[in-house]
Formats: C-alpha cells, structure tokens, sequence
C-alpha cells in the first residue's frame, strides 16, 4: 500500500526540500490547470482541495459530488500531463455546514453522508470540521461536543476506505471563520492561544479512542489554528509573526502535527515565508486565485472591446453583473452598504464571492465568447500593460504568452509562484 505523502509532513523541515505545501482550495477549471502546470515546473506534489458547501453528495454549488470532482481533476490532469500518483485531493470542513439549519441528528447524518462519498472517491486528507451549531443549538459548540461528533465523522471514513488502498489523514480543529470567509470588515484577529491548540488536540485523541478508531489518530496530521491571517471585504490582516511565537512554540509539544493556516490569500510572500518557517506548513489559498483570475478575464474583457468594439451584445464584466443582480443568494449577506457600495464588492471584493458564479451557464457562455473572440490572436504588449499590468513584465521577458488563455494562466501563476516558494 502507497504511504500517504502528508504523513511525515511534521518532519518535513528538518530535512532537504519543501518544508510545507500550498493547499489549492478551488474549482474552476482555469485555476487546476495552472496549478498542475506549475507543480510539473517544479516536478512536486499539488494539494487539491473541495469544501463541503462546493462539493458533497447532493451537489453543492459547482454541482458535483466529491466522485464528480475527482473525474473533473483527473480530465485535467490528462490534459495537462499531470500524473495523478502526484496529485493529493483533499476535502476541507467536513461536516454539517451544509445542513445547519437541520436538527443536529439530521445535520450529521447527512455529514456522515457526505464523508462517505469522499472516503469512497479516494480523497485522502480530510479536514473534520463539527464547530457549527445546528437547529437549536448555540453557534458555537463546546469542545467535546466538536471532537465526539469529528470522531464519529473518521470513523465512517475509516470503515469506508477500500482496503489496500491510501489511508486518509486527518486534519482537526476550526479556529477559522466559516466556509468561504469573513462576513465583515476586519481589523484585528486573536491569535489562538497555546494552551487551546493543546487542549484541541487532546480532547480529540481522547474522542477519536472512545469511537473505537484510536488508529486513526496516529494519521491527524494537522490542526487549524488562527495565526492571526484573514481578509474582509475591503482589507487583509496581514501576518504579524511577533504574535503567534507562543501558538508556534506550542507545536513543540504536539509531536507529528503542523498547523494548516486557512484564508491566507492576499498574504505577500514573505508572510506566507513565516508562516511555514513557524510551524504552518498547509496554506489553503482559493478565492486569492479566483480574484486574479478574474482580474485577468476582465482586462481581457476590455482589450476584446477595444479591438472589436461592438462585436459582442455585452461585455464579460456586464453580464456578469446582470448575473449577480438577479441571482444575488451568493453575496447579499455578505456585501452591505449603499447601492454603489455593493456593486462595488460585488466584482472586486477580497471575498471574491463572484467565484460562485462563473459555473453559472451564462457565464461560462460569455467567457467562451470573449476567447473565442481574442482566439489566438497575439495582443498587443501596450494594451497589455494598461489593462493587465501585473503581466505586463512577464510578457516583456517571455515568461508569459500575450494571449488570451496563457494570460489567464500566467494570472494565476503568479499568485501561485508565492506560495510555492514560500514553501521551499
């Protein structure tokens, strides 16, 4: 039986290469293939990783079950030349989000459900994720309550697990805001405090032992911790790492874990540096790269109006917002303010809640037109630099092909490239 690549990843910085590993946490087809092109670069492993609110049983938003998305992976895998023994799929806040709104019973067994269907797809790291209260319930849950109901989460997936095949590991604990970002403005974060990592850790080894997969705590590999990292609507909080030397010393006590740093999209280089230099060494990105992405496909958007004005009934950027204005169920608790406040954080939020809809078949219908109308037209370099600055270098060196689809590429590609590196 294969190992599982994270299983040693606590030992990882004591010894020659990558001393951590970016955690890829997104579905558009764009963002995959650049990543597996940029793990081929670099000849490593890539961590791909679906939540439960994007993939689960019934579907989520992108409409596909954790099977689905593993056939979705793989199709671009093979387009790529990625080899799929190299690629790691994860599944990240396992656990009754979806259903909330259900009584816990229910709420869980659809969770119990959903782990199943993971298990079964061969994904082998999972984040359990139980925090939330249900129907009924407080919002947040006591800590024994969250560990008894993660272990019962394992111990489905360990009875499901095919035999001979990949063993999961496990990543614990949900110091982070839910599935999907912060609702608000921020402005300052508490960094989890040393003894609560520690009492986290314990309190679930003790539960997962009582639930009869005691074995399967040897796999926990990780645990979510708040570093003091997040980003709102409108700003980032950028990391401090002054302020969580205790949280990272407290790793010294916690044999074969790291942490795994969630919403650390928007973090400079040297940030996401510290962060795997101080213990965590799992740094989940997703709407930083769907935000570039987007970035990229409205300056082409306005590099296809200025070389065919007229040519299409709409440009990306308003059928976009058309999109957003009559089916708004994806931002409206979250964007607030004025009229034009809204409009505003509807397109160019840090959030970047407009990744919930380029799945949507208008949307991917008016991408499919703007690049069918820019086809492999070579761009002009000066319209590149007004209107897709942060590529504009990369072109001028060759790093980068001034055309459509390897512009949006490259877009990603350079958000990517920090993470990498920082994990080196």
């Amino acid at each position: 039986m294969t190992a599982n690549h994270l299983s040693d990843i606590a030992q990882w910085r004591s010894r020659p290469g990558a001393r951590g590993i970016p955690s890829i946490c997104s579905a558009h087809p764009v963002v995959i293939e650049a990543s597996m092109l940029h793990a081929l670069k670099r000849a490593s492993h890539l961590l791909v990783e679906a939540t439960c609110n994007q993939v689960n049983q019934d579907g989520g938003y992108t409409g596909m079950t954790p099977r689905d998305f593993r056939r979705f992976v793989k199709a671009i895998a093979a387009k790529t030349g990625f080899p799929m023994e190299r690629l790691i799929l994860g599944g990240d806040h396992l656990g009754p989000n979806p259903w909330k709104h259900l009584p816990a019973e229910e709420a869980m067994a659809k969770a119990r459900e959903m782990i199943r269907a993971y298990a079964e797809a061969g994904f082998t790291k999972l984040h359990l994720d139980t925090s939330m209260g249900c129907a009924g319930e407080p919002v947040a849950l006591a800590d024994h309550v969250t560990a008894t109901r993660a272990a019962s989460l394992a111990a489905v997936a360990e009875e499901t697990v095919p035999a001979g095949t990949v063993r999961p590991v496990y990543i614990i604990g949900t110091e982070v805001p839910i599935p999907g970002g912060a609702m608000e403005e921020l402005d300052v974060l508490e960094v989890t405090k040393p003894e609560a990592a520690l009492a986290t850790v314990e309190i679930h080894r003790k539960a997962f032992k009582a639930a009869g997969v005691g074995d399967a705590f040897s796999r926990v590999v990780g645990a979510v911790v708040q570093p003091g990292v997040e980003f709102g609507n409108h700003n980032v909080i950028a990391y401090e790492p002054e302020k969580a030397e205790g949280l990272s010393a407290a790793l010294d006590r916690l044999p074969g874990l790291v942490f795994e740093a969630h919403s650390t999209d928007y973090q400079t280089r040297e940030a996401l540096r510290h962060l795997v230099r101080d213990g965590f060494a799992i740094l989940k990105v997703g709407p930083g790269l769907t935000f570039a992405l987007r970035e990229a496909f409205y300056g082409l958007d306005q590099i296809a109006e200025f070389l065919f004005p007229g040519r299409r009934k709409e440009t990306l950027q308003e059928t976009m917002e058309r999109i957003l204005t009559v089916e708004p169920k994806n931002w409206e608790r979250y964007y607030h303010g004025s009229a034009d406040e809204q409009r505003l954080q509807r397109h160019f939020s840090y959030s970047d809640r407009i990744r919930y809809y380029w799945p949507h078949p208008e949307a991917t219908a008016a991408v499919g037109e703007l690049f069918l109308l820019l086809g492999n037209e070579t761009i002009p370099e000066t319209l590149i630099s007004q209107y897709l600055t942060r590529l504009y270098p990369a072109v001028r060196e060759g790093r980068a092909k001034p055309k459509a689809e390897g512009l949006a590429l490259a877009a990603v590609d350079k958000v990517l490239e920090d993470y990498f590196e920082a994990c080196l």
